[in-house]
């Protein structure tokens, strides 16, 4: 067991320190926010279809502008692109709680709001992966990418929680207005940061140029495709009807809507310790092994569909989020060392996309598929899948890791500026 000291030494160095609370600030504020919209929702009379409508407005712009986010990063600089993308949805939940203090919250401007915080979202989430290999060194990209998916599911695990309270206290105004504080912690931490010049593409390159190159870069890497295209067919077949028909059984088997909030606080809690366990240690083979874990995504699956009891399925979701950890992290940090760093936010866009393209599909499906076949059968199959999927992608990927010297990544000897 490595002493907790060199477990978290990643959190020594300033720079990825300042950017790890900032971030980590931000994240517990939107992990309330949506909570705190589906009541604003609700309580206004739009009902789920209107609850539909907004959240729609939100994901399709991720959708559709992930890529030209992934461009935005490379060729504007990582930070930058972060600066606006915090400092718009600070003013998008900042609009968002006045009007809902002004008693305005009606569907079509909830909507447009919810647009614009999923555009600020699709240029930042390329852009963070472009930045981080500034922040650390190489060697600690591993342990830096996995201390990011304690935030975001210890935040999940909580924020809801403390949102549901607070929106029933003293309603959904004020939850977002403490999202947007959250975000402006993100945009001082963000300004702060002292780095070293980016690196940008071929100046005078088109857009449609630069998206092509990215694409290149993308594709002539055998295992970022594949493993977008495993990630993929997982969203669709195995995670879109886990999400749809879960619920489904649990109302019937596992004691309805508090049985269903136990397996998914087991899964973020699962995601945190995963994350507890990667830090400090460095896999000899990080491909093969995010690979081989991603074999942990049929047990909730699995244990729904063998109709176990409420505890079993929760610990099959704790090993879910072990899982979801652990070969997120291990992929990014893969990612980050190997790809050069003016192509990051566009190759992380294609990968991100390319995983998640099908999701919404899966989402639309699963319920008719499920209904026609059984909750049961359907869950069934997407584990059965997940884990022949995790061996075929194994044995297409063979032994081999990315090879080829690591691209440049982690501080760099420069004078520290200001600029990306």
């Amino acid at each position: 067991m490595k002493p907790i000291s060199r477990r978290f030494a990643v959190l020594r160095g300033r720079e990825f320190r300042l950017f790890f609370t900032g971030y980590a600030v931000s994240l517990f504020g939107s992990s309330m926010a949506s909570v705190a919209v589906a009541f604003a929702v609700l309580d206004g009379g739009g009902g789920g279809s209107g609850l539909g409508v907004v959240m729609t407005a939100r994901i399709l712009p991720i959708v559709l502008l992930l890529v030209l986010g992934g461009a935005a990063a490379d060729r504007l600089g990582a930070r930058r692109v972060m600066l606006g993308s915090d400092g718009l949805r600070c003013l998008t939940q900042a609009a968002t709680a006045a009007l809902l203090f002004a008693g305005q919250g009606r569907i079509w401007a909830l909507a447009a709001l919810m647009a614009c915080w999923g555009l600020a979202e699709a240029v930042f989430m390329p852009a963070l992966d472009a930045l981080l290999p500034r922040l650390v060194p190489a060697t600690g990209l591993a342990d830096a990418n996995a201390l990011l998916g304690i935030a975001r599911n210890g935040a999940l695990v909580a924020g809801p929680a403390l949102a549901g309270l607070l929106t029933a206290v003293a309603g959904p105004g004020w939850v977002l207005a403490v999202d947007a504080a959250s975000y402006a912690a993100g945009l001082a931490a963000l300004a702060l940061l002292r780095l070293p010049a980016a690196a940008r593409p071929a100046a005078g390159e088109s857009l449609i140029g630069e998206l092509r190159s990215g694409w290149a870069e993308f594709a002539s890497r055998r295992w970022q495709w594949v493993s977008a295209l495993q990630g993929c067919l997982f969203n669709l077949l195995v995670w879109a009807p886990f999400l749809v028909l879960g619920p489904v059984l649990a109302r019937d088997r596992l004691g309805g809507a508090g049985g269903w909030g136990v397996v998914m606080g087991a899964y973020g809690a699962g995601a945190v310790l995963g994350g507890l366990l990667l830090l400090g240690r460095r896999p000899r083979r990080p491909l093969r092994t995010a690979v081989a874990v991603t074999a942990g995504w049929a047990l909730p699956s699995g244990a729904l569909a063998l109709g176990w009891p409420l505890p079993a399925v929760a610990v099959a979701a704790a090993g879910a989020g072990v899982t979801s950890v652990v070969c997120g992290s291990l992929f990014a940090a893969l990612t980050q060392r190997h790809v050069p760093p003016e192509a990051l936010g566009r190759v992380s866009a294609y990968g991100t996309l390319g995983a998640f393209a099908f999701g919404p599909v899966g989402l639309a499906l699963a319920g008719p598929v499920g209904d026609a076949y059984g909750a049961g059968p359907v869950l069934g199959w997407g584990a059965a899948f997940q884990l022949a999927s995790c061996a075929m992608t194994l044995a297409v990927l063979g032994r081999r890791e990315p090879d080829g010297s690591p691209a440049p990544a982690g501080p760099r000897p420069a004078v520290p500026t200001r600029t990306g």
